[in-house]
C-alpha cells in the first residue's frame, strides 16, 4: 500500500509543478491518471510536498530558484502595499516549492473584513471575492487578484484571505515538521536575502 501511496504522491507532484495545481486537486487528478478508483487512500500533504521537492530538484533545478525568488519579491510588494492588514505569506511561495505557475497566498488579519476590499477599490485594484475555509475551518473572505509580475513577465494569482485580527496567534503554530506555516514581511525579506 505504501508503494501505491508513493506513486500517487509522485504523480500528484508532477501536476503541482507542471500545471500549478494545489495539492488536493493534484491528488485527485493523479488517481484518474493512474486509473485508480476514487476511494483509493491518498497520500498526505507532507508526502506530496516531499515528492514536489524531489521533482523540482530533478527537473527544474535550473529555473525554479529564480522563479521562486521572483514570486517572493512579488509577494513582498503586495505585503508592503497591504501592511496595515498585517499580511503573512504562506503556501508554496513561503515553503520554497513554488514555480512560475504557483499562486501567492497572503493571510491578512484585520478588525473589519470589508476594510481590505475598500482599500483595494481605493487603489483601483480589481478583485474577485468569494468565501473559503479559513485557518480554523470557518468561512473567511478570499479576495483574488490577477497581478502582473515584471520579473516573470506574466500574470500571477494573488489570493488575500481575510482573517479576524485576533486569529494571528493561532496562525503561527508550527506544522507537523516544526516549520512556521507562514511568515511576516521581515521573515520574507530574510528569505529573499538568503
Amino acid at each position: 500500500m505504501a508503494d501505491l501511496t508513493d506513486e500517487i504522491a509522485a504523480s500528484a507532484a508532477q501536476w503541482v509543478v507542471e500545471e500549478g495545481l494545489e495539492y488536493g486537486p493534484a491528488k485527485r487528478r493523479a488517481l484518474k491518471a493512474l486509473g485508480l478508483p476514487p476511494r483509493t487512500p491518498l497520500p498526505n500533504n507532507e508526502q506530496v510536498e516531499a515528492q514536489v521537492r524531489e521533482y523540482i530538484e530533478l527537473f527544474c533545478a535550473d529555473s525554479q530558484p529564480e522563479e521562486l525568488l521572483a514570486l517572493r519579491r512579488h509577494a513582498l510588494m503586495w505585503m508592503t502595499r497591504l501592511s496595515e492588514f498585517r499580511p503573512y505569506l504562506g503556501g508554496a511561495v513561503w515553503h520554497g516549492t513554488a514555480t512560475r505557475l504557483s499562486d501567492i497566498y497572503l493571510q491578512l488579519f484585520c478588525d473589519d473584513a470589508k476594510s481590505c476590499e475598500i482599500e483595494l477599490i481605493n487603489k483601483g485594484v480589481a478583485f474577485e471575492a468569494r468565501s473559503v475555509n479559513g485557518l480554523h475551518g470557518e468561512p473567511v473572505e478570499a479576495l483574488s487578484i490577477h497581478s502582473f509580475c515584471d520579473e516573470l513577465g506574466e500574470e500571477i494569482g494573488v489570493h488575500l484571505l481575510v482573517n479576524d485580527f485576533d486569529d494571528v496567534r493561532g496562525a503561527l503554530k508550527a506544522d507537523a515538521q516544526g516549520r512556521s506555516p507562514r511568515g511576516d514581511v521581515e521573515a520574507v525579506k530574510r528569505l529573499i536575502g538568503a
